[in-house]
């Protein structure tokens, strides 16, 4: 029940965030930055403007669907990474892959399945996650190597 409450306020967010957006409304600064996010992902704009029938919902991969919820909340967490460049170095590879693929919104979702890769074996391993094994792996993203550091 507590994660059910808890999943329901954060999707809140993103459905306040888009609903003020559309509306014009004045933003708050984690608004401002929910709705950037999601204006770059037209695919979710009808999701996210139809609260009722998408709040409680399941998305399972076993039923062919993404989670729009967890997309966007992928993006937050590594933009929040890069702002603050933690870890070291994160901020470097990520205008590396900018100027690789030429769009930092591309270069994001490439970051992205290395750290829902990452958070996915802390979670298995119940640890915390491998920050250099992280950090290797969006290097080899770049296509630089650093011998020894995703041991």
């Amino acid at each position: 029940m507590f994660h059910d409450q808890q999943r329901e306020q954060l999707r809140a967010m993103y459905f306040t965030a888009w609903d003020k957006a559309r509306r014009g409304a004045p933003l708050e600064p984690l608004e401002r930055q929910l709705a950037e996010l999601i204006e770059r992902h037209p695919e979710y704009h009808g999701l996210l403007a139809r609260p009722e029938a998408s709040l409680e919902r399941e998305f399972t991969p076993e039923g062919g669907q993404s989670n729009p919820f967890l997309h966007l909340g992928l993006h937050m967490a590594l933009l929040e990474q890069v702002t603050t460049d933690r870890p070291p170095g994160i901020r470097a590879l990520w205008q590396q892959l900018c100027a690789r693929h030429g769009d930092p919104h591309a270069a994001e979702h490439a970051m992205m399945e290395v750290l829902a890769e990452t958070l996915w074996q802390a979670q298995r391993d119940q640890c915390a996650p491998d920050e250099r094994a992280y950090l290797a792996a969006l290097r080899r993203l770049t296509g630089e190597s650093t011998p020894g550091a995703d041991l």
